[in-house]
C-alpha cells in the first residue's frame, strides 16, 4: 500500500487493487457520443526514459480469477500439510491460496499469496484454513462472497469475517469433508 500526496500539482493519483471494488451492473438507460481526435506526440515532450526491460515468469495459476479458493495459514503445521489443503482444493475445482506467513516459511510462492502485501481476491467461495485473520490478511479476501474458516481459535479474527465458521481441527474436518464429498459424488 502506498500513500500518495501530491496537493500542489497537476495530475492528481489515486491506485485501487484488482478486485477491491465489486464490478458495478449494466445500465443500459446510460447514453453518450464518441468523439474521434487524433493525439500528436512529439519525442521531444517525452519524459519517460527505460533504464532496464525483463521478461516476468508467468504464473500459470491466477489466484485473483478463481471462483473458489482454498487458503492455508501457519495453522496447517508443516510444509508436507500443504498436500491435504491441494487435495480439497483439487476436490471442488478450486485453486490453493495462502497466508503471508507461508510464503516467509518458504512453504508456499508469492503469486499465490492473499492479503496486503499478496492479492486481493473476490472468489464465490473462500475456504480458510488455518488462518488467524489478522488485518492485513483480510484486506486482501473480506470481499469474497462466501467464506468458511476453519480454526482452532474459537477467538480467531477471521470468525469475524467468515459466513461459517468451524472451530476445530483441519486434519479431523477436512479429511471427514472429503470422505462425505466423494461418497455423495459415487451416488450421481
Amino acid at each position: 500500500m502506498a500513500s500518495i500526496i501530491s496537493p500542489f500539482t497537476r495530475p492528481q493519483m489515486a491506485t485501487a487493487r484488482p478486485n477491491n471494488f465489486p464490478i458495478p451492473k449494466k445500465d443500459t438507460s446510460r447514453t453518450g457520443n464518441l468523439k474521434k481526435f487524433e493525439v500528436k506526440i512529439e519525442k521531444q515532450t517525452i519524459r519517460t526514459k527505460i533504464i532496464e526491460e525483463t521478461i516476468s515468469r508467468v504464473n500459470a495459476i491466477n489466484i485473483e480469477e478463481g471462483d473458489i479458493l482454498v487458503s492455508a495459514g501457519r495453522g496447517i503445521g508443516n510444509k508436507e500439510n500443504l498436500e491435504l489443503v491441494q487435495e480439497l482444493a483439487q476436490e471442488i475445482n478450486g485453486l490453493m491460496a495462502s497466508s503471508r506467513a507461508l510464503v516467509e516459511l518458504g512453504w508456499t510462492s508469492h503469486p499465490i499469496q492473499v492479503g496486503q502485501s499478496g492479492k486481493t481476491v473476490s472468489p464465490k467461495l473462500y475456504i480458510a484454513l488455518g488462518i488467524s485473520g489478522k488485518i492485513q490478511y483480510l484486506v486482501g479476501m473480506k470481499s469474497s462472497d462466501i467464506i468458511v474458516a476453519v480454526n482452532t481459535d474459537p477467538e480467531a479474527p477471521i470468525f469475524n469475517v467468515a459466513d461459517f465458521g468451524i472451530v476445530g481441527d483441519i486434519f479431523e474436518i477436512i479429511p471427514q469433508f472429503l470422505k462425505k464429498l466423494r461418497s455423495e459424488r459415487k451416488k450421481y
